[in-house]
């Protein structure tokens, strides 16, 4: 009995990286080694400036990533948000511009159109049965297509600041004694909270993680499986449209076609922020830190004379090791 019990004990004992939050905990250190290194290497690399710059990247970046952190814990994807972004953005920067639209309508438009997609990704995934993969990538290239068309190819330029309607950009950036203070970090935190609280303790993250452990045995334990998978990819373009005011109100001008890749930055901070490709595994917390990484490497390499191929083949190998990692560690536990 005595063998058992000590058995027990050592079977649920926990390595020190482990009860400080496992890959999280490895990421953080991860972000600190290369705030290190790079301000080691360039020294310009500490500036403030450069601080804000980090953070403005982080904005769009942060909340696409939390939105896709549903989609992936059910097992599934979303490839829309990047050019969904760009086309909500355009949507409503044009009524802002061209239609004399007030600016918080617009903002709101952005939102709304973002959820709309949402709503369709989550039809085509969850009750159309489309794979996840192909279903937002079709998303993907109607939202690429229909922001130009509607904006007729030219880019859109919200309100700057100082103009009529310009008080939206100091949501995530104002100015104090000619100092810009990212006080948008400050929301993305809140965000982070609210979300996290959203996935542990209500119904809508249960079941989600449920969906992406085993769907068929949740379905059959009487949860509404369809309706919970659409939530999924509704909140993932509510912060889709979340996201595309944050890129208005960061960059002067929002260019149609582009935005291609962004949805890789967001999907990638999720994944080495230790969310699972195969569902269920993962947090908003992580997330953040996750998209960090992705930030300083955009914000750092070029400061050590790498050019934008390095900093995707970069990237690229980042996500490889993430990837691999998650794996690993599937294994490990399916061999426990």
């Amino acid at each position: 009995m005595a063998n058992k019990s000590v058995s027990k004990t050592a079977g649920t004992k926990k390595s020190f990286i482990d009860r400080m939050g496992g890959q999280q905990f490895i990421v953080l250190i991860i972000v600190i080694v290369m705030f290190i290194f790079f301000s080691a290497m360039s020294p310009g690399f500490k500036k403030y400036t450069t601080v804000v710059s980090i953070l403005d990247y982080s904005y769009y970046i942060a909340l696409m990533a939390i939105g896709v952190t549903f989609p992936l814990l059910t097992g599934g994807v979303d490839l829309s948000i990047g050019t969904g972004l760009i086309c909500y953005s355009l949507i409503g920067g044009l009524l802002v511009r061209q239609h004399g639209m007030p600016v918080a309508v617009g903002m709101i438009v952005t939102i709304l159109i973002g959820i709309i997609f949402g709503i369709i990704n989550g039809c085509l995934v969850a009750l159309m049965d489309l794979p996840p993969f192909l279903a937002t990538l079709c998303t993907c290239m109607i939202t690429r297509g229909f922001g130009a068309f509607v904006v007729g190819g030219y880019g859109i330029p919200w309100p700057a600041a100082g103009q009529e309607g310009g008080w939206f950009r100091s949501i995530f950036k104002i100015q104090v004694g000619g100092q810009n203070i990212p006080i948008g970090f400050l929301w993305i935190i809140l965000l982070v909270v609210i979300m996290s609280f959203v996935l542990n303790h209500t119904k809508l993250g249960r079941y989600t993680r449920a969906i992406g452990s085993n769907k068929e045995a949740t379905r059959l334990s009487g949860v509404n499986v369809r309706f919970y998978h659409v939530m999924a990819y509704v909140i993932c373009g509510l912060f889709a449209g979340l996201a595309a005011i944050a890129y208005s109100a960061i960059f002067a001008t929002v260019q149609p076609g582009s935005g291609a890749g962004f949805e890789m930055d967001a999907i990638g901070g999720a994944i080495v922020g230790g969310v699972s490709m195969s569902g269920a595994v993962g947090n908003v917390t992580g997330t953040l830190i996750g998209v960090f990484v992705i930030c300083l490497l955009k914000t750092g390499l070029p400061f050590i004379g790498l050019t934008a191929n390095w900093q995707q083949i970069i990237t690229g190998f980042v996500l490889i090791a993430a990837v691999l990692i998650d794996i690993l560690k599937r294994k490990k536990e399916a061999g426990n």
